[in-house]
This record gives structure tokens, C-alpha cells and sequence, in this order.
């Protein structure tokens, strides 16, 4: 699953591709955000911690499952 977090006054967005589903995330989301101080944090593929204080948060965008493919897709 690939998380997009937007920042405030940041003029990039963080991109985590995490092994967790949208329901999890979104979960921990909102239990961040009814934190008081609360910080939104997620780990990442490879093990990696993200943490982030609420009170930066811009957006949080979360992506489909989606199988990708693999290959250059022509047929001969």
C-alpha cells in the first residue's frame, strides 16, 4: 500500500510504501489525530519508522493494493 503525506511547509510529499491495508492506516490515523500532540506514525517495507506530529500534517493520501506488472507487457 503507497501512503502519500503532505507536509506543512514542505514543498515535497513523503511517499511510504507500507505493508499495512487502508483500513489499518486509517485507523491509526484517526487515533493520532484524536491524540492530544498526538504524532502519526507508520513503518515502511523495509522496517523503517515514519513519524510525523499531527499538528505538520497537510494531507494524507492512501493508494490502492494493486498488482503491478512486471515486464515490458508486449507480445511478439
Amino acid at each position: 500500500m503507497e501512503i502519500k503525506i503532505g507536509v506543512r511547509s514542505v514543498h515535497r510529499e513523503l511517499i511510504v510504501e507500507t505493508d499495512l491495508s487502508a483500513e489499518q492506516i486509517e485507523e491509526e490515523l484517526r487515533n493520532s489525530l484524536a491524540a492530544e500532540r498526538g504524532v502519526f506514525a507508520v513503518s515502511d517495507v523495509k522496517g523503517r519508522r515514519i513519524i510525523v506530529p499531527v499538528a505538520a500534517l497537510g494531507f494524507v493520501e492512501i493508494g490502492e493494493d494493486e498488482s503491478r506488472p512486471v515486464g515490458f507487457g508486449g507480445t511478439i
